[in-house]
């Protein structure tokens, strides 16, 4: 009834030629208490009435544009009620339909519910569809050959579309309306497609050009997200100390791993790709250069000729820029050319071409074109014919690591495949293999090439299998008891020094991945996995001394017989690892009847003679136990057991020792080497070790003594803040401090370092350094940042003067650096080698902080609610209202039993109170710069990313500050996947 009355009022009040102003107040005469015009369709009647004829009727059009101004009726009703009209034949009212548009198109705007904003979203998206089709009529006509009558309305059509698209605001609007309404954007770009066709036979240049553009536009819709690289640094210290952090500790690592903190890095600076790869190339001659000699040199060449080329093939497949991604790597390389005194060191340090031999590698695996590659290696061979003499007299006859490196890589292959055969059958054979691995440096030169290629897990693997095989016994003659002995004890070495060279965090790894995948048939555990863990000794590690207590006391007697007798050892049916794991015990009676004068030193020498006479193994469990007894011990004590442990490390030539015996105590002494180290530091002792390393073992005991270990913190991080890049050693310090400071203690003092500076480009610097440093363990500092650190800082008044600008705007952009790469490998379950579990000392418990009973206050919002006078905005979680605290993450039922995933909920909920908080300071401006810093970093609409923790309600909020209302802000915070996350964008974005 009420449609009848509107449709007669429109009549009567043009019989009568009402004005506008005289129309519009007899309206809210005739419909005083009803709907809004809206829903009683008062654009659609106007519309109507006012284009019965051929031309529309000026009386009504002025009604309707009274409405407009006066706001009776919305933009999203009229922009609807415009796409309704399709006879495109009368042209003039066409005219008038584009003329109406004038007087909102550019200037689109809604304060009212988040329904009516997605409504207006709609009506954009259906009048630019509308729009498209009209002037692809027209220049359809246009294809027929030039017409001025087809060319006018054209170019009144495309006025239009280029008001509409050329506004940031409204090319958001309609981001979110195809998201919507996906079946209009699909006639949207129908539309485009056809005007796209015609285009070509529009005579008019200058039109042709403009939608051209407008098209392009559309297209690109949402295109004011887009970054670009506008970083005109050279130098990145990030990428420098990331690729340094990998190939000091992390050779063993997954690749991917690597590429994906490397993207990350790259898309949060915002680095351009050429320079970005040229960072890579830096960090690797630099570690080539600084490495010391011997496994890390080893390591660092495995990681820059093997590791880096394969990271660099899987960064090709990610779209890194505009260019093709070999020519961005001819570029790289291009510059590093350049760059010739670092490169004549590293030719120096390795004795050859570093760079013609890394060209190779990247030409074999696709990352250079031939003719590149042949252009690049004429130049460095032009630049080394200018260079001082690179080869000496006295290196000239050394083989270059890493041309050996190159070759080792499909030896590990070979061998690989050879230790996949049935051990059983020939045994003699595989003895072969692995005494010419023994050789000289062969076995660093493999585990390296292993290590670096991802192989090197399955090569322990085999040797753990190799180890298990050497225990069982089937009826055997002394030949085959001693090949037996042998593959026992040298698998045994070979694991011992994996584990001592990459660490036993891997190694553990491995084990427990052996256990799972291929149990084993017995009942039995693995013999190395229970002897590494409870007795190998480690930087660090305490052991128990009484572990080696639980062999059967009758195979000690017997062990004990065997040790004492003048004849040699027999091999036939010896179970060895019964043998290493009764050796702890029988030391033990020797020492006691030694230091009670029941033994004579000759008597003690033999017994030591005999233990490391046929196996190092033997000789390796007795150190190992002696190490952790002598830990236990006070300093007058300690003589008998180092007297013993100086005996077992000497080796004993003799006509009866065993096949590879000298090859077997050269990896025996470094082993011993590593394990003894502490012990000989606490204790002043100085023991030679045979064919071990001329050099103390690399980075160790690097902090000072008797220096506060906060001293040296400080310390190093002013010194690579002064050099602005991070060295090897410098890496090594920082693990040391970490691990006896503990992670809290560790990111608490950097972060007041951080907090200390005055200058902005200092604290930038510091930052990229920071952040890089962080990844020595970023899952667990980022805990301690976002959990402690932050809220201690921004929920004390006393501190805020600490967040002022500079050093407050960097400690937001490191917040942001670690929660985003923390997250993003969180998500991908990357975790490197080193990562160590989380401490109870370390932090506190994250459960307790942040408890998983919403019902419940949490410690930070109950810490909140002392300083703030709204006690409705501070309550905990429960006691909100699901429109107040809703987030994507809830929507998207994300786990909050993770306790990363707490901190950045309970992070979130912190910056809303601030924000709805009655009280401004430097704690606002903070979160200002973290919310710019999440916008610029992340990818628009990312759904895994740190902001689908974030309320909401957080957007209005944010729209009140100046620097972040803007439609690039509201499109990056929200998720756009969910229907809440579109209203609450549109309606943000629709208030602009």
């Amino acid at each position: 009834m009420k449609v009848v009355n509107l449709r007669q009022a429109i009549l009567q009040a043009w019989k009568e030629r009402w004005t506008d102003y005289q129309w519009a107040i007899n309206m809210k005469k005739l419909f005083p208490k009803g709907p809004t015009w809206d829903l009683l369709g008062l654009s659609d009647h106007l519309l109507e009435q006012a284009l019965v004829g051929p031309s529309p009727n000026p009386l009504i059009m002025s009604y309707l544009k009274y409405a407009i101004s006066s706001q009776m009726v919305s933009y999203a009703s009229v922009m609807s009620a415009i796409a309704k009209f399709e006879d495109f034949s009368r042209e003039l009212c066409v005219k008038a339909l584009l003329e109406l548009m004038d007087m909102f198109c550019d200037r689109l705007s809604c304060h009212g519910k988040a329904e009516e904003c997605i409504s207006l979203c709609r009506a954009l998206l259906s009048t630019l569809g509308w729009l498209l089709k009209y002037a692809a009529r027209f220049s359809e006509r246009l294809k027929e050959g030039p017409d001025a009558s087809g060319e006018e309305p054209l170019q009144l059509c495309v006025n239009r579309i280029e008001k509409i698209v050329t506004r940031r605001k409204n090319r958001a609007l309609l981001h979110i309306a195809r998201l919507e309404e996906q079946v209009a954007w699909n006639n949207v770009e129908q539309a485009f497609i056809k005007l796209t066709e015609n285009c070509n036979k529009i005579s008019n240049q200058q039109l042709r050009l403009r939608l051209e553009e407008c098209i392009g536009l559309i297209k690109s819709v949402p295109v004011i997200t887009a970054q670009s690289e506008q970083n005109t640094k050279m130098e990145f210290p990030t990428v420098h100390a990331l690729i340094m952090l990998e190939g000091t500790l992390n050779l063993t690592s997954d690749t991917q791993s690597l590429v994906e903190q490397l993207i990350m890095v790259k898309r949060m600076q915002q680095i351009p790709s050429p320079l970005f790869l040229l960072e890579i190339w830096k960090a690797c001659f630099v570690g080539l250069i600084e490495s010391p000699e011997g496994t890390e040199e080893l390591k660092w060449t495995a990681f820059t000729f093997l590791k880096i080329p394969q990271a660099l093939l899987k960064l090709k497949k990610y779209p890194l820029g505009d260019k093709d991604f070999t020519e961005d790597v001819n570029t790289a390389f291009e510059f590093l050319l350049k760059l010739t005194p670092l490169l004549d060191k590293a030719d120096q340090r390795c004795n050859c071409d570093c760079v013609s031999l890394l060209l190779q590698e990247c030409g074999k695996l696709g990352l250079l074109s031939e003719d590149n590659m042949k252009n690049l290696v004429n130049k460095r061979a032009a630049d080394r014919e200018l260079a001082p003499q690179l080869k000496s007299a006295e290196n000239a006859s050394i083989q270059p690591n890493p041309g050996l490196i190159l070759r080792a890589e499909p030896t590990v292959t070979n061998i690989l495949k050879t230790m996949d055969a049935d051990h059983s059958k020939s045994p003699e054979g595989l003895l072969g293999v692995l005494g010419h691995m023994l050789s000289g440096k062969s076995l660093d030169l493999l585990l390296a090439a292993a290590a670096a290629t991802g192989k090197l897990k399955s090569f322990a693997r085999k040797f753990v299998k190799l180890n298990e095989f050497a225990k069982h016994i089937s009826g055997e003659g002394s030949k085959a008891a001693s090949v037996r002995a042998l593959l026992f004890d040298i698998s045994f070495l070979m694991l011992c020094h994996v584990a001592q060279t990459y660490g036993s965090d891997f190694f553990r790894a491995l084990l427990f991945y052996v256990i799972l995948s291929e149990p084993c048939t017995s009942a039995e555990v693995v013999f190395f996995e229970t002897w590494m863990l409870t007795c190998m000794p480690e930087e660090g590690k305490i052991l128990n001394p009484e572990q080696g207590f639980r062999a059967d006391p009758t195979k000690v007697e017997s062990l004990m017989s065997h040790l004492n007798s003048s004849a040699e050892m027999k091999l036939v049916q010896v179970k060895w690892h019964e043998v290493c794991s009764c050796t702890p015990a029988a030391i033990l009676e020797v020492l006691n009847a030694w230091e009670h004068g029941l033994l004579t030193f000759e008597a003690v020498q033999k017994i030591t003679d005999n233990i490391k006479g046929k196996i190092c193994s033997m000789a390796i469990c007795a150190v190992a136990w002696l190490v952790a007894h002598v830990r236990m011990l006070g300093l007058e004590e300690r003589e008998k057991p180092l007297q013993m442990i100086c005996q077992l490390v000497t080796p004993l030539y003799a006509e009866n020792t065993l096949q590879f015996y000298n090859e077997r105590v050269a990896i025996m002494s470094l082993i011993l080497e590593q394990m003894c180290a502490d012990v000989l530091q606490q204790t002043a002792t100085s023991i030679k070790f045979p064919s071990a390393n001329l050099d103390p073992i690399p980075y160790r005991n690097l902090l000072p003594v008797k220096k506060p270990i906060k001293e040296v913190l400080i310390t190093n991080f002013n010194n690579i803040l002064n050099k602005g890049w991070v060295d090897s050693r410098s890496i090594h310090v920082f693990e040391a401090l970490l691990h006896m400071g503990g992670v809290y203690w560790f990111c608490n003092n950097l972060v007041k370092e951080l907090l200390k500076e005055t200058r902005k480009e200092h604290c930038y610097k510091a930052v990229e350094l920071l952040h890089s440093v962080f990844c020595l363990d970023m899952q667990q500092i980022t805990l301690g940042l976002l959990g402690h650190i932050l809220p201690g800082l921004l929920t004390n008044s006393l501190k805020w003067q600490m967040l002022m600008d500079p050093p407050g705007r960097a400690l937001a952009k490191l917040s942001v650096w670690c929660a985003l790469s923390s997250h993003s490998s969180h998500n991908k379950g990357q975790a490197t080698a080193k990562q160590r579990k989380r401490h109870k000392e370390d932090i506190e418990d994250y459960i307790n902080l942040f408890p998983l009973d919403d019902s419940q206050p949490s410690k930070l919002l109950r810490l909140l609610s002392s300083n703030e006078e709204d006690s409705n905005v501070l309550s905990s979680p429960g006691d909100r209202s699901m429109s107040s605290s809703l987030s994507a993450s809830q929507l998207h039922n994300i786990n909050m039993r993770d306790p990363l995933n707490r901190v950045l909920a309970n992070l979130f909920l912190l910056i809303s109170s601030i924000l709805s908080s009655k009280v401004a300071g430097p704690h606002t401006q903070f979160v200002q710069w973290f919310m710019e810093e999440c916008v610029e970093c992340l990818d628009q609409g990312s759904r895994g990313s740190i902001l689908q923790f974030m309320p909401f309600t957080m957007v209005s909020e944010l729209m009140k500050l100046p620097a972040l209302s803007k439609p690039k802000t509201v499109l990056a915070i929200t998720d756009l996947g969910l229907p809440l996350g579109r209203r609450v964008a549109a309606k943000a974005i629709a208030a602009l």
